[in-house]
């Protein structure tokens, strides 16, 4: 049996607070996956963080995920889906 090594995984006081995040936008091209983490609100909406994965790594994300809502629902009951974006909204991104 293979010994299990472990990599300690180091965190900035400016990432462990986190960012609020009530919208994500998907992009995708042969080699990545670029995913927008934003906050919206009527007035306006801000990308909060980016993340840029390769292909292998979002399909693994999305199998924890799916564990990992399937254990929450498990313990506090099913998660009630929202409707989701309005059909006319329109994604503009700009630099500013």
């Amino acid at each position: 049996m293979a010994e299990e090594k472990q990599i300690k995984i180091e965190m900035s006081d400016e990432v462990a607070k986190g960012v609020y995040s009530n919208a994500a936008v998907i992009f995708h091209n042969e080699n990545e996956f670029i995913t927008d983490f934003i906050f919206a609100n009527p007035q306006k909406a801000q990308v909060m963080a980016r993340v840029i994965t390769a292909p292998s790594h979002i399909k693994r994300l999305l199998k924890a995920l799916q564990e990992n809502i399937a254990q929450y629902e498990k313990k506090f009951g099913k998660i009630r889906e929202s409707e989701g974006p309005e059909k006319n909204i329109g994604i503009k991104l700009s630099n500013n």
